[in-house]
Protein backbone atom coordinates (compact mmCIF):
# COMPACT_ATOMS: atom_id res chain seq x y z
CA UNK A 1 0.00 0.00 0.00
CA UNK A 2 1.34 3.54 -0.64
CA UNK A 3 2.49 5.17 2.20
CA UNK A 4 1.50 9.06 3.13
CA UNK A 5 -2.03 10.10 3.95
CA UNK A 6 -5.45 8.77 4.06
CA UNK A 7 -7.92 11.39 4.13
CA UNK A 8 -11.70 10.33 5.10
CA UNK A 9 -14.76 13.03 3.40
CA UNK A 10 -17.62 12.56 5.69
CA UNK A 11 -20.75 12.99 2.96
CA UNK A 12 -24.00 13.81 4.72
CA UNK A 13 -27.49 14.27 2.94
CA UNK A 14 -27.03 17.49 1.21
CA UNK A 15 -23.17 17.99 1.53
CA UNK A 16 -21.83 19.43 -1.83
CA UNK A 17 -18.30 19.76 -1.26
CA UNK A 18 -17.18 16.70 -0.62
CA UNK A 19 -16.01 16.20 -4.54
CA UNK A 20 -13.97 19.90 -4.65
CA UNK A 21 -12.11 18.02 -1.23
CA UNK A 22 -11.71 14.53 -2.80
CA UNK A 23 -9.90 16.17 -5.74
CA UNK A 24 -7.82 18.57 -3.76
CA UNK A 25 -6.24 15.61 -2.06
CA UNK A 26 -6.15 13.46 -4.87
CA UNK A 27 -5.30 15.85 -7.85
CA UNK A 28 -3.53 18.68 -6.06
CA UNK A 29 -1.69 16.11 -3.71
CA UNK A 30 -1.50 13.17 -5.04
CA UNK A 31 -2.53 11.40 -1.88
CA UNK A 32 -5.43 8.74 -1.25
CA UNK A 33 -9.27 9.94 -0.18
CA UNK A 34 -12.25 8.01 0.75
CA UNK A 35 -15.86 8.93 0.93
CA UNK A 36 -17.24 7.98 4.52
CA UNK A 37 -21.39 7.89 4.48
CA UNK A 38 -22.94 9.33 7.07
CA UNK A 39 -25.27 6.20 8.24
CA UNK A 40 -21.24 4.52 8.66
CA UNK A 41 -19.82 3.37 11.88
CA UNK A 42 -16.42 2.76 9.84
CA UNK A 43 -13.84 5.51 9.49
CA UNK A 44 -11.67 2.95 7.54
CA UNK A 45 -8.25 3.60 8.51
CA UNK A 46 -8.09 7.15 8.07
CA UNK A 47 -5.46 9.77 9.04
CA UNK A 48 -7.61 12.63 8.35
CA UNK A 49 -10.88 13.54 8.79
CA UNK A 50 -12.64 16.44 6.74
CA UNK A 51 -16.35 17.52 7.40
CA UNK A 52 -16.96 19.13 3.96
CA UNK A 53 -19.50 22.19 3.04
CA UNK A 54 -22.82 21.95 1.69
CA UNK A 55 -26.14 21.85 3.59
CA UNK A 56 -26.39 18.66 5.19
CA UNK A 57 -29.64 17.62 5.80
CA UNK A 58 -31.11 20.65 4.43
CA UNK A 59 -30.03 22.99 7.29
CA UNK A 60 -33.28 22.04 9.11
CA UNK A 61 -33.09 23.62 12.31
CA UNK A 62 -30.05 25.12 12.39
CA UNK A 63 -26.84 24.35 10.32
CA UNK A 64 -25.47 21.24 11.19
CA UNK A 65 -27.61 20.74 14.09
CA UNK A 66 -28.71 17.06 12.69
CA UNK A 67 -25.81 16.36 10.96
CA UNK A 68 -23.89 16.18 14.66
CA UNK A 69 -26.50 13.05 15.24
CA UNK A 70 -25.42 10.97 12.07
CA UNK A 71 -24.27 7.52 13.06
CA UNK A 72 -20.81 8.72 11.20
CA UNK A 73 -20.22 11.16 14.15
CA UNK A 74 -19.97 8.62 17.44
CA UNK A 75 -16.84 7.77 15.83
CA UNK A 76 -15.56 11.36 14.34
CA UNK A 77 -15.98 12.56 17.86
CA UNK A 78 -14.18 9.81 19.44
CA UNK A 79 -11.34 10.00 16.82
CA UNK A 80 -11.08 13.85 17.17
CA UNK A 81 -11.01 13.48 21.32
CA UNK A 82 -8.59 10.69 21.31
CA UNK A 83 -6.11 13.45 18.81
CA UNK A 84 -6.85 12.83 15.55
CA UNK A 85 -6.90 15.25 12.79
CA UNK A 86 -10.13 16.59 12.15
CA UNK A 87 -11.04 19.08 9.40
CA UNK A 88 -14.17 21.42 9.44
CA UNK A 89 -15.14 23.30 6.21
CA UNK A 90 -17.97 25.66 6.40
CA UNK A 91 -21.01 23.33 6.58
CA UNK A 92 -18.06 21.18 8.86
CA UNK A 93 -17.52 23.48 11.14
CA UNK A 94 -20.73 24.43 12.03
CA UNK A 95 -21.54 20.32 12.26
CA UNK A 96 -17.82 21.00 14.66
CA UNK A 97 -19.58 23.66 16.60
CA UNK A 98 -23.03 21.77 17.31
CA UNK A 99 -20.94 18.75 18.19
CA UNK A 100 -19.22 20.53 20.82
CA UNK A 101 -15.57 20.18 19.50
CA UNK A 102 -15.39 23.40 18.96
CA UNK A 103 -16.69 26.39 20.90
CA UNK A 104 -19.21 29.38 19.93
CA UNK A 105 -21.48 28.62 16.88
CA UNK A 106 -22.35 29.72 13.50
CA UNK A 107 -25.36 32.17 13.17
CA UNK A 108 -26.72 33.97 10.00
CA UNK A 109 -24.89 36.23 8.18
CA UNK A 110 -25.32 39.63 9.60
CA UNK A 111 -26.63 41.16 6.58
CA UNK A 112 -29.19 38.18 6.54
CA UNK A 113 -27.74 37.38 3.08
CA UNK A 114 -25.96 34.22 1.49
CA UNK A 115 -22.21 35.43 0.48
CA UNK A 116 -20.56 33.25 -2.25
CA UNK A 117 -16.86 35.25 -3.50
CA UNK A 118 -13.41 35.24 -2.54
CA UNK A 119 -12.26 36.62 0.73
CA UNK A 120 -9.32 38.10 2.01
CA UNK A 121 -7.85 35.57 5.01
CA UNK A 122 -4.41 36.26 7.14
CA UNK A 123 -3.07 33.21 8.79
CA UNK A 124 -2.68 34.04 12.59
CA UNK A 125 -1.03 31.12 13.75
CA UNK A 126 1.63 28.78 11.37
CA UNK A 127 2.34 26.44 13.82
CA UNK A 128 -0.48 24.10 13.37
CA UNK A 129 -0.94 20.75 11.72
CA UNK A 130 -3.38 22.88 9.19
CA UNK A 131 -1.22 25.83 8.47
CA UNK A 132 2.64 24.90 8.67
CA UNK A 133 2.73 25.46 4.55
CA UNK A 134 2.14 29.16 5.32
CA UNK A 135 3.66 31.73 7.26
CA UNK A 136 2.31 33.83 9.91
CA UNK A 137 0.98 36.81 8.45
CA UNK A 138 0.14 35.36 4.63
CA UNK A 139 -2.43 36.85 2.76
CA UNK A 140 -4.75 34.75 1.61
CA UNK A 141 -7.39 34.78 -1.62
CA UNK A 142 -10.22 31.93 -0.53
CA UNK A 143 -14.01 32.02 -1.57
CA UNK A 144 -16.62 31.70 0.83
CA UNK A 145 -20.20 30.61 0.22
CA UNK A 146 -22.46 30.30 3.25
CA UNK A 147 -25.65 32.33 4.73
CA UNK A 148 -25.15 31.02 8.50
CA UNK A 149 -21.20 31.91 8.95
CA UNK A 150 -21.00 34.58 11.64
CA UNK A 151 -19.16 33.53 14.12
CA UNK A 152 -20.62 34.09 17.78
CA UNK A 153 -19.23 33.91 21.32
CA UNK A 154 -19.49 34.99 24.59
CA UNK A 155 -16.28 37.50 25.51
CA UNK A 156 -14.40 35.52 27.67
CA UNK A 157 -14.17 32.25 25.07
CA UNK A 158 -13.30 35.13 22.47
CA UNK A 159 -10.47 36.11 24.67
CA UNK A 160 -9.14 32.64 25.71
CA UNK A 161 -9.23 32.09 21.93
CA UNK A 162 -7.10 35.03 21.27
CA UNK A 163 -4.58 35.06 24.38
CA UNK A 164 -4.33 30.71 23.40
CA UNK A 165 -3.16 31.54 19.48
CA UNK A 166 -6.33 29.57 18.46
CA UNK A 167 -7.36 31.84 16.18
CA UNK A 168 -5.90 30.42 12.71
CA UNK A 169 -7.17 32.43 10.38
CA UNK A 170 -8.94 36.53 9.99
CA UNK A 171 -10.78 38.11 7.70
CA UNK A 172 -8.84 41.20 5.92
CA UNK A 173 -8.52 43.22 3.06
CA UNK A 174 -5.85 43.66 0.65
CA UNK A 175 -3.64 45.28 2.59
CA UNK A 176 -3.87 42.37 5.47
CA UNK A 177 -6.18 44.84 7.84
CA UNK A 178 -9.05 43.32 10.16
CA UNK A 179 -11.52 45.36 8.98
CA UNK A 180 -15.58 45.61 9.21
CA UNK A 181 -15.44 46.11 5.28
CA UNK A 182 -13.74 43.10 5.03
CA UNK A 183 -15.62 40.89 7.50
CA UNK A 184 -18.39 39.51 4.62
CA UNK A 185 -20.43 37.96 7.97
CA UNK A 186 -20.24 40.01 10.88
CA UNK A 187 -18.02 37.45 12.60
CA UNK A 188 -16.40 38.47 16.32
CA UNK A 189 -13.17 40.15 16.07
CA UNK A 190 -12.78 38.95 11.66
CA UNK A 191 -12.64 35.75 13.08
CA UNK A 192 -12.80 33.18 9.89
CA UNK A 193 -11.49 30.18 11.45
CA UNK A 194 -10.04 28.68 15.38
CA UNK A 195 -9.07 25.46 16.73
CA UNK A 196 -9.64 23.36 19.54
CA UNK A 197 -7.05 23.45 22.32
CA UNK A 198 -5.17 20.24 21.97
CA UNK A 199 -4.63 21.90 18.41
CA UNK A 200 -5.97 18.77 16.65
CA UNK A 201 -9.50 20.04 15.30
CA UNK A 202 -9.82 23.20 12.80
CA UNK A 203 -12.58 24.86 11.95
CA UNK A 204 -13.28 27.52 9.23
CA UNK A 205 -16.19 29.40 7.22
CA UNK A 206 -13.74 29.41 4.03
CA UNK A 207 -13.37 26.78 1.50
CA UNK A 208 -9.33 25.62 0.86
CA UNK A 209 -10.61 23.22 -1.22
CA UNK A 210 -11.99 25.50 -4.47
CA UNK A 211 -9.00 27.43 -4.56
CA UNK A 212 -6.56 23.71 -4.13
CA UNK A 213 -5.36 23.65 -8.14
CA UNK A 214 -3.83 25.34 -10.83
CA UNK A 215 -6.96 24.70 -13.10
CA UNK A 216 -9.13 26.96 -11.13
CA UNK A 217 -6.33 29.74 -11.42
CA UNK A 218 -5.70 30.20 -7.75
CA UNK A 219 -3.69 27.31 -5.36
CA UNK A 220 -4.14 29.76 -1.99
CA UNK A 221 -5.96 27.02 -0.43
CA UNK A 222 -3.68 23.75 -1.02
CA UNK A 223 -1.40 24.52 1.70
CA UNK A 224 -4.09 23.69 3.91
CA UNK A 225 -3.84 19.90 2.72
CA UNK A 226 -0.20 20.41 2.40
CA UNK A 227 0.49 21.00 5.97
CA UNK A 228 -1.79 18.13 6.64
CA UNK A 229 0.31 15.92 4.70
CA UNK A 230 3.41 17.35 6.41
CA UNK A 231 1.61 16.30 10.04
CA UNK A 232 0.67 12.87 8.93
CA UNK A 233 4.08 12.44 7.63
CA UNK A 234 5.88 13.56 11.01
CA UNK A 235 3.16 10.62 12.73
CA UNK A 236 1.20 14.04 14.36
CA UNK A 237 -2.68 12.60 15.31
CA UNK A 238 -3.14 9.20 14.75
CA UNK A 239 -4.80 7.09 12.67
CA UNK A 240 -8.76 5.76 12.76
CA UNK A 241 -8.31 2.01 13.00
CA UNK A 242 -5.71 2.66 16.36
CA UNK A 243 -7.07 2.14 19.45
CA UNK A 244 -7.54 5.32 21.21
CA UNK A 245 -5.06 5.61 24.27
CA UNK A 246 -6.92 4.68 27.19
CA UNK A 247 -8.11 1.53 25.10
CA UNK A 248 -3.95 1.07 24.77
CA UNK A 249 -3.44 1.73 28.03
CA UNK A 250 -5.53 -0.73 29.46
CA UNK A 251 -4.64 -3.65 27.30
CA UNK A 252 -0.92 -2.72 28.22
CA UNK A 253 -2.55 -3.07 32.12
CA UNK A 254 -4.12 -6.32 31.57
CA UNK A 255 -0.91 -7.70 29.68
CA UNK A 256 1.30 -6.72 32.70
CA UNK A 257 -1.23 -8.10 35.62
CA UNK A 258 -1.20 -11.61 33.59
CA UNK A 259 3.26 -11.53 33.40
CA UNK A 260 2.68 -11.78 29.90
CA UNK A 261 5.99 -10.03 27.93
CA UNK A 262 5.51 -7.76 25.03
Amino acid sequence: MKAGMKIGIVRFPGSNCDADVYRAVTEGLGERATYLWHKSTDLEGVDVVVLPGGFSYGDYLRAGAIARFSPIMGEVIDFARAGGLTLGICNGFQVLCEAHLLPGALVRNRNLRFRCHDVGLRVENAGTPFTSAYAEGDLLHIPIAHGEGQFVAEAPTLDELEAENRVVFRYVDRRGQATDAANPNGSARNIAGIMNAAGNILGLMPHPERHSLSVLGNTDGLGVFRSLLAAVSRGRGRRSDQPPPETREFAARAVAGAGVSS
